[in-house]
């Protein structure tokens, strides 16, 4: 099967298609990392680091990735109070990771098998409690900031979203992103809020 190289962005949190997050960039390898996704218009590849810290560290131990990642496009920057550079980056199709490298700059480059976009999957039973979830959640300053645009109908699109928001350990996460089909998804997704609502 064929590879493509991707410049790899490891985060602590788990990125998820359709999902939304902002980033503050402060190191040179990644300041680099956005100039050139911007200037190209081009993706670069979210993993989750399993083991290990953000800003590797003298000492620390190396990094250890999840085997599948997803890709991420820049939709919004702005300057941040702090003088940082700020990015608002959106998850778009899956891939597997099957190596990586270090650039001589420190980045992380991955050779990894991109999986096919998602396709529509329509909403299949009554999934209304979840979308009124979505939407108390849209209505926090904080989503507001990075502007979804999602159609809720979509069960990929619904599910990943609200995963993306949940304050829920990025464990779980993970497990939601390697989800086989959209229902098992939003099951899970279900189980999970009634676990946090006290339900379960």
């Amino acid at each position: 099967m064929q590879t493509n190289q991707l410049p790899l962005f490891p985060l602590s949190a788990v990125m998820l298609p359709f999902g939304r997050m902002p980033l503050q960039i402060f190191e040179q390898r990644y300041l680099d990392l956005v100039r050139d996704s911007m200037r190209s218009d081009t993706g670069f590849g979210v993993v989750w680091i399993r083991r290990g810290e953000e800003v590797a560290r003298q000492g620390s131990g190396k990094q250890q990735f999840g085997e599948t990642g997803t890709i991420a496009r820049i939709v919004d920057f702005d300057q941040l109070p702090n003088g940082l550079l700020g990015v608002t980056i959106e998850g778009r199709e899956r891939f597997t990771l099957v190596d990586t490298r270090v650039a001589a700059n420190g980045l992380v480059l991955g050779e990894v098998i991109v999986q096919p976009p998602l396709p529509p999957a329509p909403l299949e039973g009554d999934w209304e409690s979840l979308v009124e979830v979505l939407e108390s959640l849209g209505q926090h300053d904080h989503v507001r900031r990075i502007g979804l645009d999602i159609n809720v109908n979509d069960a990929w699109q619904l599910g990943y979203t609200l995963a993306q928001l949940l304050p829920i350990d990025e464990s779980l996460k993970y497990d939601l992103l390697n989800a086989s089909n959209s229902e098992h998804m939003l099951d899970q997704l279900d189980l999970i809020l009634s676990e946090i609502s006290g339900e379960g």
